[in-house]
């Protein structure tokens, strides 16, 4: 089964707007990350965000582009400092594939542990508007592919 984990778009400066909205750039990042999880089937049975705003933009977003009818939700465990093993039981109870939109440095953490068991292996970096597609062949989960409008 494939999960897919997705961090945010650029986001507005904390200075400028303490909900830190997506920037124009950030939205358009995210349309062009989503139109190549179109182009790559991407089907998900729900997509959840962290709650706050620039997350929960980016999923609103992605629900469009894939043409998702339910509603996106919010879902606990997904916030920057969360504690990974949340999402982690989160993700081994589904039983179709979903998407996650979060933040640095939990999403990378998250795959840390997916992959590897260890928060602290550093699995990857995550850019911006970044999709990264995990797969579990029943036993163990690793890193199939990544979408991002970014070099990685």
């Amino acid at each position: 089964m494939n999960i897919y984990l997705v961090r945010h778009g650029e986001a507005v400066s904390e200075r400028l707007d303490p909900e830190r909205p997506l920037t124009s750039s950030g939205r358009e990042e995210v349309q062009r990350m989503a139109l190549m999880a179109v182009a790559k089937n991407v089907q998900a049975s729900a997509i959840f965000h962290s709650g706050i705003l620039r997350a929960k933009q980016t999923a609103e977003i992605l629900a469009e582009h894939l043409q998702f009818t339910l509603a996106v939700q919010q879902l606990s465990g997904l916030r920057p400092q969360d504690d990974p093993a949340i999402a982690k039981a989160e993700i081994e109870a589904a039983e179709s594939p979903i998407i996650l939109v979060g933040h640095l440095p939990h999403l990378n953490r998250l795959i840390a542990l997916l992959v590897s068991g260890d928060v602290e292996s550093g699995a990857m970096e995550i850019p911006p508007a970044t999709m990264v597609c995990c797969s579990n062949d029943g036993s163990k989960w690793k890193i199939s592919w990544t979408l991002t409008s970014h070099p990685l």
